[in-house]
């Protein structure tokens, strides 16, 4: 079962940049899909971005061009690094795996998906 340490969260200003990174444990790292969910007061939950074991990645259409997720097998992280953020972008953000990992872009939890604690990350206008 893999466990998993968000850091990174903070404050800043619009247009600044943040960089998340997510700690895994487990042996089947580098067979999983990854994600990056995050959710704000009030608002359901929302898929930010997915990175599939081959390295191929999917985004929501409101972070696509800002936001780019990547990951380091031998170090068993992923990382979102968040560029010109908006007041909009203002949520907890939460690294799940495993995560729906079929063809198309969706990002979507799944049954077995485990998520870490969260992290605040606050956009400022």
């Amino acid at each position: 079962q893999v466990q998993l340490v968000e850091f990174g969260g903070g404050s800043v200003q619009t247009g600044g940049s943040l960089r998340l990174s997510c700690a895994a444990s487990g042996d089947t790292f580098r067979s999983y899909c990854m994600a990056w969910f995050r959710q704000a007061p009030g608002k359901e939950r929302e898929g930010v971005a997915r990175i599939d074991s081959d390295g191929s990645t999917s985004y929501a259409y409101s972070v696509k061009g800002r936001f780019t997720i990547s990951k380091d097998n031998n170090n068993r992280r992923f990382d979102l690094q968040m560029n010109t953020l908006k007041p909009e972008d203002t949520a907890r953000y939460f690294c799940a795996t495993p995560v729906y990992c079929l063809g198309d872009s969706t990002i979507a939890t799944i049954r077995e998906t485990r998520f870490g604690q969260g992290t605040q990350v606050t956009v400022s206008s």
